[in-house]
């Protein structure tokens, strides 16, 4: 899906991850604005793969089970930018915040995803 959406990996810091994604036809809703679901699976990508880089993937698998979204403000073109830290690392649950801002700094969206860790099979 990050694919088709055409979402990009940025930055990877000390405690963070940056994610951007365009502002199109893919990810507006049918009046011009930033979708809100694509906001989501922004969110859900990026927290996701924070996980990932979290755990040992011989073991694990870190996948999304709560996701929660403000959306603060709309946006009609450009990219949105994403950028992740942890709120909690834990051996079962990772918590993440995840702040959504347009191309003029602007704060769009908050979001809190939290991901299960659980045993390959």
């Amino acid at each position: 899906m990050s694919d088709q959406l055409g979402i990009e990996f940025i930055e990877v810091g000390k405690d963070y991850l940056k994610a951007r994604m365009p502002v199109d036809k893919r990810t507006c809703q049918p009046f011009g604005m930033l979708h809100g679901g694509a906001t989501c699976v922004l969110a859900e990508t990026i927290g996701s793969i924070a996980s990932l880089m979290s755990v040992n993937l011989k073991q694990k698998y870190a996948v999304g089970s709560v996701i929660s979204a403000n959306h603060l403000r709309s946006v009609i073109s450009g990219h949105v930018e994403a950028t992740c830290t942890a709120i909690h690392i834990g051996r079962q649950k990772h918590v993440w915040r995840i702040l959504v801002h347009s191309d003029k700094g602007k704060l769009i969206a908050t979001c809190e995803l939290t991901c299960a860790v659980i045993d390959k099979f």
